[in-house]
C-alpha cells in the first residue's frame, strides 16, 4: 500500500468515526427528548440533522475521490466500500432520530397517555446495539460484529409486540388514538435504527474477514 493511499484510508476512517459520533448522540438527545417531553432538545436534534447530511455528502465525495485516485484492490476495496455503505447508514440514522424528535413535538402538544409499550427498555437496547456496532468499527472487531446480530432478533420481537399492545390502548381509548399511533411511529423508527446498526455490523465484518454475511449465518 502506497503511504499516499494509507494517508487517505486513515483520513476517511477518522471522518466515518466523527459522522458515528454525531449519529449515535443524535439518537441519544431525540430519546431522551422524548422520555423529558422535551420540545426545546427535540428540536435541536431537528436543527442538527442539516450538518449530518453535510458531512455524509463530504465522506461520500471522499470516499470516491480515493476510488478514482489511488483505484484500490483487496482488502483496502473493501474498506472503502464499507465506509460507503456505513457512511448512508450513518445518515439513515440521524433522519430516524429526527423523526422520532418530530414525535416529541408532536405528543408535546396532545393529552399526556402512559405510553402503550415501554419505548425506554427498547430504545435502551438499540442504543446498546448502535454502541456496539460503532464499537466493532473502532477496534476492527469481527467477534463484536457479529454479536449485534443476534441483538436485532430482540428487538424485531418487541417491535412486532408493540402493534398489539397499541390496538388495545386504541380500543380502551379512541379518543387519543392519535398519541398511540406516534408512539407506535416510535416504535418503528427504533425498529428501522437497529436494522441500520446491524447493516453497519454487517460491513464491519466484511471489511474484516472479506465475507458479505447478509441472509447468513454469521462467521460461518
Amino acid at each position: 500500500m502506497s503511504f499516499h493511499l494509507q494517508a487517505e484510508l486513515e483520513k476517511l476512517k477518522k471522518k466515518v468515526l466523527a459522522l458515528s459520533a454525531v449519529a449515535e448522540e443524535s439518537v441519544q438527545q431525540a430519546v431522551l427528548s422524548l422520555k423529558e417531553m422535551n420540545v426545546e432538545r427535540a428540536r435541536k436534534v431537528l436543527d442538527g440533522d442539516c450538518g449530518i447530511d453535510e458531512k455524509e455528502v463530504e465522506l461520500e465525495e471522499e470516499c470516491l475521490k480515493v476510488l478514482a485516485l489511488h483505484q484500490p484492490v483487496a482488502v483496502d476495496l473493501r474498506y472503502v466500500v464499507a465506509i460507503l455503505k456505513m457512511n448512508n447508514d450513518l445518515e439513515r440514522i440521524a433522519d430516524l432520530a429526527s423523526n422520532i424528535a418530530e414525535r416529541t413535538l408532536s405528543l408535546s402538544v396532545m393529552e399526556r397517555v402512559c405510553p402503550p409499550f415501554d419505548y425506554a427498555t427498547m430504545a435502551t437496547k438499540v442504543q446498546a446495539m448502535l454502541k456496539k456496532s460503532l464499537d466493532a468499527l473502532v477496534h476492527l472487531d469481527s467477534r463484536m460484529a457479529s454479536e449485534v446480530n443476534t441483538m436485532d432478533d430482540e428487538i424485531n420481537e418487541m417491535h412486532s409486540r408493540t402493534f398489539g399492545l397499541v390496538r388495545e390502548c386504541i380500543i380502551k381509548s379512541p379518543d387519543n388514538i392519535d398519541c398511540f399511533l406516534n408512539y407506535l411511529t416510535v416504535s418503528r423508527n427504533l425498529e428501522r435504527i437497529a436494522d441500520l446498526a446491524t447493516n453497519i455490523a454487517e460491513d464491519v465484518y466484511y471489511m474484516i474477514e472479506g465475507k458479505i454475511v447478509r441472509h447468513t449465518s454469521w462467521g460461518k
